[in-house]
Formats: C-alpha cells, structure tokens, sequence
C-alpha cells in the first residue's frame, strides 16, 4: 500500500451537493416530500395487489415485487441523503469506508435486481400473450416464487463478491464525487494494479449479467410480442398492449437513466459535483418517483382499486 491509500475503516468524503450547499434546506424539503410520496404510493399500490384475490396473479406478483425492491432503494438512500443535506453546512459529507461499501452493495444490487424483475415481467407477459394455452403450466406458484429469488439472489451474490473485491483495495483517493456511494465509483479510488483492473472488469461482467442481458431479452420478448400482436385481431392487440405499455414505461425509465449515468461518468469535467448531482437526481428520483404513478394508473386493475379505495376514504 502507498503512503496515499487508506485501509478498510478510513473516511471517505462525499461532494455530490457541494456546489448547491446553500440550498440544503430547500433540497431537504423536496427530497422528503418524494420520499413521503414515494413510501405512500408503493405501499398503497402494494396494499392493493397483495389484499384483492383477483390481483393474485403473476403479473401483479412481480410488479408488487418490483415496487417493494424500489421502496427499499429508497429508504436506504433518502433518509441519508437528507441527512447530509442538514448536517453538512458545506456540502462536504464524511462518511467511513465501510458504510460505503454497504451503501454500494445494496444500490448495486437493487439495482441489478430492477433490471431482472422487468426481465421476469416481460417474461411472463411473453407467455400469456404468445402462448396462452401452456400458460397456467409454464408460470406456477412455484416457478414466480423460483424467478423472484432469483432475481433478487443472483445480482445479490455477484455484487457481494465485487464488494469483497473492492474492500481489499488500496485507495489512493477519499473523495468520491457522488451524493452517495456505489462500488464503480469505490473502485475509481484505487491505486490501480492488476487487482483495481480484475475488480473492474469483474463489474463490467455483473452489469452485463444484471443489466444488459435482461435489457435484450427484455426488447426480444416485447418485439415478439409485437409481431403477435400485428397478427391477431385489433381488439386483441389493444389488449395486450395495454398491459405492456407500463412495463415498457419503467424499462425505459430505468434504461435511459442507467445510460444517462454511464455517459456522465465517462464525460465528467471539471464540474463534477454538478454532473454528479444530475446523475443522482436521475438515478434515484426519477425512476422511484415514476414507477408507483406508472402501476398505480397504467394498469387498469390496479387503477380501479386504487379510485376506489381512495373514493371511500374520501366519503367517510
């Protein structure tokens, strides 16, 4: 180890909201009002889905899935985030090293874990509308129970081991140029050596498993769902279309952020922190802002509930 680096329990500073410190109080309000929002939105669309006996279907199992995993995101980030905001009048947040690396080995993995349930979605919906009359064999209790553990298991353990991986790095940096951590830009600290190279293509490999095969697989199914639907009468079309357009909605949501965020990182200038705030802005508040307004109104049986529920409140 250099004289530079920093061993496993040294400090890490992060400058994501440096440069707009002098709006902490102002930001604080907003980061809790979505945060607020984000918690009310998810539970009430989970609530539904999970108390209706006509929404327990697999559909709906991996989009409650899918909303528990945002909501977890969520309130592993938020909470800190407006921590930092309150408690750093200078923008400047200390954190240890290894608070990093669990905060980047749960963002890591949720976020892998995204990717995978919307791959299971599209999945399912592939089934259901190109082979409808295998699909109450191919797509058991069992078998949703199966890909939901794996969705969550499998980037879990791949993440796991790129985090033991960059614990055992030597750090020739402490400032990390992001509101919060995650294991990409951990590495970026490095001293560099066969290690930093083995652990970064290590990463390339886990955001290729978790990411950008699902994402193909995900625009296979739907372009075979599409050359289906061109096929088949209009009032099935529209059908099936329906019921895909908000999975479609969050994958994109999710892809263009995710690309977003690999751009900012490779064209990142002098004004890091305000690229980086950019980036978390999308990373984080967007996707877990849109996803409950995408389910909660897309989907017409959940919408139904939803109106309703919120209808009975309102007479009582």
């Amino acid at each position: 180890m250099t004289s530079a680096g920093f061993n496993v329990t040294s400090s890490l500073t992060l400058v994501g909201f440096s440069s707009l410190s002098g709006h902490s109080s102002l930001l604080f309000l907003v980061f809790l009002l979505l945060y607020l929002f984000v918690l009310f939105s998810d539970s009430l669309v989970i609530y539904i889905i999970c108390s209706q006996r006509a929404l327990h279907r697999p559909m709906f199992a991996f989009v409650a899935s899918f909303l528990l995993n945002s909501v977890t995101a969520g309130t592993l980030i938020y909470p800190k985030l407006m921590s930092d905001l309150l408690l750093s009048g200078s923008g400047l947040v200390k954190v240890s090293r290894t608070f990093c690396l669990c905060q980047g080995f749960f963002v890591s993995s949720l976020g892998g874990a995204s990717f995978m349930l919307l791959s299971a979605m599209a999945f399912d919906r592939y089934l259901s509308i190109c082979h409808p009359m295998h699909y109450a064999v191919l797509v058991t209790p069992a078998k949703v129970v199966l890909m939901l553990l794996l969705c969550w298991m499998l980037p879990a353990i791949l993440v796991l081991v790129s985090t033991l991986l960059a614990s055992r790095l030597p750090l020739c940096r402490a400032q990390l140029d992001r509101a919060y951590c995650d294991i990409y830009s951990i590495l970026s600290l490095s001293c560099g050596g066969a290690a930093a190279q083995l652990s970064g293509i290590y990463s390339l490999l886990i955001v290729t498993a978790t990411v950008f095969l699902p994402a193909a697989f995900m625009l296979f199914s739907y372009a075979r769902i599409l050359f289906i639907c061109l096929r088949r009468s209009r009032s099935f079309s529209n059908k099936a279309l329906q019921t895909c357009l908000p999975h479609l909605l969050v994958f994109f949501n999710y892809s263009i952020s995710v690309y977003l965020d690999l751009m900012l990182r490779r064209l990142q200038s002098n004004r890091e922190s305000d690229s980086t705030l950019i980036t978390s802005i999308l990373m984080m508040l967007v996707p877990t802002v849109l996803n409950p307004v995408v389910y909660g109104l897309k989907l017409k049986e959940v919408f139904t509930h939803v109106k309703r529920l919120l209808s009975c409140r309102r007479d009582s």
